[in-house]
């Protein structure tokens, strides 16, 4: 069971990486999408921690919100059942 969560929560955060775009723009390039998180854990050890995730967090919450509203749109409101 275990096991499963952990490839469950690996996928998940590998889809992040996909939907954010950066696998895209580095090319798929393995060794660069590594560099590119060891630096945000470099960031992340910095005096700015608590400043740097609350603005991660504010930008990652208005891009989950703006999908959401975009795929709202997209299907329409929600019919009435007879």
């Amino acid at each position: 069971m275990e096991r499963r969560e952990r490839t469950h929560r690996l996928i998940e955060l590998g889809g992040l990486v996909q939907k954010s775009g950066l696998a895209e723009r580095v090319g798929d390039d393995r060794a660069t999408l590594y560099g590119a998180l060891l630096s945000l854990v470099d960031r992340l050890s910095s005096d700015e921690r608590e400043t740097t995730l609350a603005l991660w967090r504010r930008r990652g919450r208005r891009a989950f919100d703006q999908e959401q509203a975009q795929k709202a749109a997209v299907q329409g409101p929600p019919s009435a059942a007879p």
